[in-house]
């Protein structure tokens, strides 16, 4: 956890999979605040029933992602994410708990979250630095996704990682600072459950932690929750297509020469695409866009060189397009990170 910098290409999407306890924990939040009636047509809307999840280990994404929507939209409060996270217990975490009763410290849990967004779900991809004696921990936007969804899922994470921290040590866990990337606004909520200074009008949304918290020692009694193993998830279909993306890169195929090796019609990978919540020229861009962005953090190579060795043609066209993914041209990408 103490490692300088470092780029976590973790965004999941559509039918991957994402550990239940999350749509689990919106599912109570709905039914404790907004009533059964509304819990129950969310689980109508995504096709899973209380009883169902209640003895389920993983969900789809694209679930859970209509859930945190869903509960966007119901509520109209934008701190609506953060405080669902503070209902959490760590009880609601399942086989996961197995995996955290061997860690000794908090920043070894932690270091366990970042390392395995198969087990522990992530809506982001992220990137880490070291400073001075605190861990800051950067969302990048890679899937686009509007603003006041994307701070929503962001804040629900500060929220439960704040949340599982207390309980695991035992502690007041606090973060250092919060950066959103949007309007100011009045977050009193964010604010004093995570006593972090908050900061607006960020270029990312960024949290940070001193390093004298990730030390604490862990106090939790394990002992007093039955563990339970983990049981494997079934295969994603958009896992086995950004496989052959990311082993084709830098050359990626067409959707017609995907849809070839597969031995489908072009037709029918659109529709399992639609089916599993994304399409195939998403699945390009996040693609493209997370070689660039290790290109750019792990390498001396100029942006010229970069653009080369992705398979631009033109310079120009790989500063558009990486604009495109991330929101700032690659060169003011660069300067944030080295900032």
């Amino acid at each position: 956890m103490h490692q300088i910098c470092s780029y976590k290409p973790h965004l999941m999407v559509g039918d991957q999979s994402y550990p239940a306890y999350e749509l689990r924990n919106l599912l109570h939040y709905l039914k404790k605040h907004f009533g059964s009636s509304v819990a129950a047509q969310l689980c109508n809307d995504i096709g899973v029933g209380e009883t169902e999840l209640a003895h389920s280990q993983f969900v789809y994404v694209w679930q859970v992602d209509y859930a945190m929507t869903y509960l966007r939209n119901v509520s109209t409060d934008a701190e609506v994410g953060v405080k669902a996270a503070s209902d959490y217990k760590l009880a609601d975490l399942g086989f996961l708990l197995d995996y955290l009763a061997k860690f000794n410290t908090l920043g070894e849990c932690l270091a366990f979250v970042i390392a395995h967004p198969e087990l522990v779900g992530s809506f982001s991809d992220i990137f880490l630095r070291n400073e001075e004696g605190v861990l800051k921990v950067r969302w990048l936007n890679t899937n686009k996704l509007e603003t006041d969804k994307y701070s929503c899922q962001f804040q629900h994470s500060i929220g439960s990682l704040i949340t599982f921290a207390e309980e695991l040590t035992g502690e007041t866990v606090q973060a250092k600072d919060i950066i959103l990337a949007e309007p100011k606004r009045k977050t009193p909520f964010l604010a004093a459950r995570t006593g972090a200074g908050i900061q607006f009008d960020g270029e990312f949304f960024e949290w940070s932690i001193e390093h004298k918290y990730l030390s604490l020692p862990i106090t939790f009694e394990f002992t007093d929750i039955a563990l339970s193993p983990v049981i494997e998830s079934g295969q994603s279909y958009i896992t086995e297509v950004l496989d052959v993306l990311r082993d084709s890169a830098p050359e990626l195929p067409s959707m017609e020469a995907m849809a070839l090796t597969q031995k489908i019609s072009t037709r029918t990978l659109r529709r399992r695409l639609s089916a599993a919540g994304t399409h195939y020229q998403k699945l390009i861009d996040q693609v493209r866009c997370q070689m660039a962005i290790n290109l750019i953090l792990s390498s001396d190579h100029s942006i010229e060189a970069i653009s080369d060795l992705m398979g631009f043609g033109d310079v120009s066209h790989f500063r558009q397009s990486f604009k495109h993914w991330i929101g700032h041209p690659p060169g003011h990408f660069l300067r944030l990170h080295k900032g």
